[in-house]
């Protein structure tokens, strides 16, 4: 027992010796390790792109099958790299990596060195389980194990980007940018259409569908594959939630190890309360979002599966699914021929109409007024389960809902309500004429409400009487919520504009409303947007006049306004533009969903007061 004793006190020593010469080494190395594995990062990243890349070609292309040997060599070779990366840091500092590092992406990580390893030891497998091995040397596993991996690493890129404290408005116009030009190109892969697409084409609709507008120059339906549809609807769904909060989910959900200046920004964009609500309210809005596409999708299916019998139970299930994310997201593409206005649905019990209208003011209602509404309620249920317990609520809320909230909801309702009357009145001797009352009432609600920002069209606009195109116009203009799917100046921008009216009418020195005092810096920011929407409108109006002196003036208006405020609707012309007014039209639904005044801020940056203040005069305005 003695000599046992010795060995393990002379391992223990030597253990010891070895792990502080280890230690010491690394310190000593340290600047060289922090090089390495910059560089590491930095191959990794370009490797995720370049796996991204290989695919797009694996899946949108047909392949010989020398070309998917090339194409499966040049995975394996990135697999290999992800491994050594995943490797070193293991090695490196095994403890800090483990702490760093969430469980989604150790699965991740996992899952990259065990397709490493199964190459090894297929042999072995094969002979002991041949279905296992069968399963686990299979392409489509390895190809989503890097695709998984791949998707993580951008992310983490996309917050480090963020964590070096870049201009936020200009980061977000770039991502939607650098999502455009993906989408473009994933639209004029051969699998993607029918008969193929011109870049043109692929750009405008690619705009369209990340701008959540609507607006197309070609036939969806004739046009897409239904992977082309695929993409068309991932298109609009990172569009709808916004880039920024999509890649930015998806690295704070695999790895706590964000800065707290990258939280900060992300809190802003969602309006989360605290840093500490970050993740909470993240998850809050895509489960929000995934529970209203898929109930809308089961609602789409209940209320048209009878009437698409030309549709198989799988094209039905497709069609209801693309509808309810479409309506969702504000983004007004629809994959049935005709759209909205197919004679299928519009000879339906019109029940698919109250549907969709149900969905795209649940999309345009916008996530601070969601997560609110969520508080609301978490407080009601608190203070009900201390009444049942006959407790005391200590510091509770008086204010359960704040301005924005109430701003938000009263100037939905109110537009609904007027729209919708006005348009079942001056419409129902008019488009609507011959249809029963119920019918003439369904599409008063749904032709009030699409205008508003999604663009779904049962009734050509060209039908409408004046009055009824001056309105939709108008709504046109105006649209959602702040931070919704919808587009336009936004309710509360409206709202503010004419509290402000009230407030000069009335004499008033502060801008107030149910009991609170908007701030200056909303009101002036609610100005600038009114005045630069109204400037843009007239710049693109009038260039897209001299662009196209062939087309109706009214058209071209409506086309424009559709375009800026990435609402969807059109008078028919869209097929018909110039490749220059295409581009045009593209800036313009850019915009549109990046916002002016965002764009303005990004590029002129916040500029500081001076430090001495100048004297006040006035300026004479009757």
């Amino acid at each position: 027992m003695k000599i046992i004793g010795n060995i393990h006190r002379h391992l223990r020593r030597t253990y010891n010796r070895m792990r502080l010469s280890w230690h010491t080494q690394m310190r000593q190395r340290q600047s060289a390790i922090r090089s390495l594995l910059r560089i590491l990062d930095i191959a990794t990243f370009f490797g995720a792109l370049g796996f991204m890349v290989c695919f797009v070609l694996y899946i949108g292309y047909e392949h010989s099958p020398s070309q998917l040997q090339t194409l499966y060599s040049t995975m394996h070779s990135l697999r290999w790299l992800f491994a050594l990366n995943i490797t070193f840091r293991l090695a490196i500092n095994f403890r800090q990596t483990i702490a760093e590092t969430r469980i989604v992406k150790w699965i991740v990580d996992t899952g990259i060195l065990v397709s490493v390893a199964i190459p090894l030891l297929h042999t072995n497998i094969a002979a002991s389980w041949p279905a296992l091995a069968n399963v686990l040397s299979g392409q489509w596993l390895n190809i989503g194990i890097l695709l998984a991996y791949s998707i993580v690493d951008i992310s983490y890129a996309v917050m480090r980007i963020m964590n070096r404290r870049t201009n936020p408005p200009l980061m977000m116009s770039g991502s939607f940018l650098v999502f455009i030009i993906i989408g473009s190109v994933l639209l004029t892969l051969p699998k993607a259409t029918y008969n193929g697409l011109q870049y043109t084409d692929a750009l405008f609709v690619s705009t369209s569908a990340v701008c959540i507008t609507g607006l197309t120059t070609v036939d969806i339906p004739a046009t897409f594959t239904p992977f082309g549809q695929g993409v068309l609807a991932l298109l609009i769904q990172i569009g709808g939630l916004g880039v920024l909060t999509f890649t930015s989910f998806f690295a704070i959900f695999f790895s706590g190890n964000t800065s707290i200046y990258s939280q900060l920004l992300v809190k802003d964009m969602i309006s989360s309360k605290s840093v500490n609500a970050l993740m909470p309210t993240l998850l809050y809005i895509f489960m929000f979002t995934i529970v209203v596409e898929l109930t809308g999708a089961l609602a789409v299916w209940w209320t048209t599966h009878d009437y698409l019998t030309h549709m198989s139970p799988g094209q039905q299930i497709s069609f209801s699914l693309f509808h309810s994310l479409s309506a969702f997201c504000n983004a007004g593409f629809c994959t049935l021929p005709g759209g909205m206005s197919n004679p299928a649905l519009l000879n339906s019990n019109q029940s698919v109409y109250l549907v969709t209208s149900i969905i795209v003011l649940a999309g345009g209602i916008g996530f601070p007024v969601l997560v609110n509404i969520r508080d609301a309620f978490s407080e009601y249920i608190h203070r009900m389960f201390n009444r049942v317990r006959h407790r005391k609520t200590y510091g509770r809320q008086i204010h359960l809902y704040n301005l924005n909230t109430k701003l938000s909801l009263y100037a939905t309702i109110i537009l609904f309500l007027l729209s919708t009357i006005a348009f079942f009145i001056f419409e129902r001797q008019n488009s609507m004429n011959g249809m029963s009352t119920y019918t003439q009432v369904c599409q008063s609600v749904f032709n009030a409400t699409c205008p508003r920002s999604s663009g779904f069209q049962s009734i050509s606009p060209v039908l409408f009487s004046p009055a009824t195109f001056l309105i939709v116009l108008l709504l046109m203009w105006i649209g959602g919520a702040s931070q919704s799917t919808a587009g336009g100046i936004k309710v509360n921008t409206l709202s503010a504009s004419l509290l402000t009216l009230r407030a000069t009418i009335l004499g008033k020195n502060k801008v107030t409303a149910y009991n609170r005092t908007i701030s200056t810096g909303s009101i002036r920011r609610a100005n600038a947007i009114v005045t630069l929407s109204l400037l843009a409108l007239f710049v693109y109006t009038t260039a897209l006049l001299l662009l196209e002196p062939g087309l109706p003036p009214k058209a071209v208006i409506f086309e424009t306004v559709s375009a800026l405020f990435t609402v969807g609707s059109s008078l028919g012309i869209t097929d018909q533009l110039s490749d220059i007014s295409k581009i045009t039209l593209c800036s313009a639904m850019f915009l549109g969903r990046v916002g002016i005044i965002s764009l303005l801020i990004g590029i002129t940056g916040n500029q500081t007061n001076p430090p001495i203040d100048f004297p006040t005069d006035n300026v004479i305005i009757n």
